[in-house]
């Protein structure tokens, strides 16, 4: 899928941009941008897409994004109950405090983490917590501190070996040979249909191919099976609902799509390592 070219926006009177988003979602746009990007998402739960890789996210997640490195995030919100998702979201251009900001002796380790953060990093434990924590005290900051907490949060991090990579096996020469309108046929297609049957055999005339020719290109440009992402998908919409509704375990099957009950449950468990039971217990006060 061809990622399209996004135009941070950035105050005028500022290098880089800090801002606090209260959003219905963060938007479904396949989008890339030069800006190095940190994402900390306060509220809300879904699917996104980094690179080549498709995963589930919920709250209290920080996740660090290179250069150009294509992205999105597909958001669990129920429109009817005035719902939302909300983040920190920091922009900042390898070159906005100069050309050769990097390239200094004492920014070497900051190189290192620019040059990593080109596949995506999940940032975990104490990390996290200490630059979530500047993160809150920048939005605030005025003129020169808030260079200084700019300095402070990416000097923790390239010191930190507390993160996950996420897309390793990214390449933009691969995703620029993929047709832009198929996938993004596919994925709206998907995120329509979720809750019904959807047969392989209607996305592969949806995409111009052969079944065996869809399977084997949607698992080149996302490193996991159709099918596997639309369960993804399914449980993801049922956790939400376990958490934030009455309905019993069977009905929520069925509205997830899940064909029976059982089905259901072995899927569940594979995915959240319990029952949904022990799952909607956890979260009850």
């Amino acid at each position: 899928m061809k990622p399209k070219f996004h135009q941070v926006p950035k105050p005028l009177d500022n290098t880089f941009s800090i801002r606090h988003d209260i959003l219905p979602h963060f938007g479904t746009i396949w989008h890339y941008h030069p800006e190095i990007e940190l994402h900390y998402l306060m509220k809300g739960d879904g699917i996104r897409f980094i690179g080549e890789n498709i995963s589930n996210f919920e709250k209290d997640e920080l996740i660090l994004l290179g250069s150009n490195i294509p992205h999105t995030w597909k958001c669990n919100v129920k429109e009817e109950d005035n719902d939302y998702v909300e983040a920190l979201v920091m922009h900042f251009h390898p070159e906005c405090l100069g050309r050769d900001f990097l390239s200094l002796p004492e920014t070497k380790s900051i190189q290192r983490l620019v040059t990593l953060a080109n596949q995506g990093l999940l940032i975990k434990g104490e990390t996290k917590k200490k630059a979530r924590k500047l993160m809150m005290k920048m939005k605030d900051e005025q003129g020169v501190n808030k260079i200084v907490f700019l300095l402070r949060i990416f000097d923790i991090l390239a010191h930190s070996d507390e993160y996950e990579i996420i897309s390793s096996n990214y390449s933009n020469t691969k995703f620029n040979k993929i047709d832009e309108n198929r996938m993004n046929k596919i994925f709206t297609y998907t995120f329509s249909n979720f809750k019904s049957k959807i047969l392989i055999e209607e996305l592969a005339e949806l995409s111009n191919l052969s079944i065996t020719s869809f399977c084997r290109y949607f698992k080149m440009t996302t490193s996991k099976s159709y099918f596997d992402f639309l369960t993804e998908l399914r449980l993801n919409y049922a956790c939400r609902l376990l958490i934030n509704s009455d309905l019993t375990v069977k009905a929520i099957a069925e509205e997830s799509g899940f064909e029976n009950t059982s089905n259901f449950y072995r899927h569940f468990k594979n995915f959240k390592n319990c029952t949904p039971k022990d799952f909607k217990e956890s979260y009850m006060p």
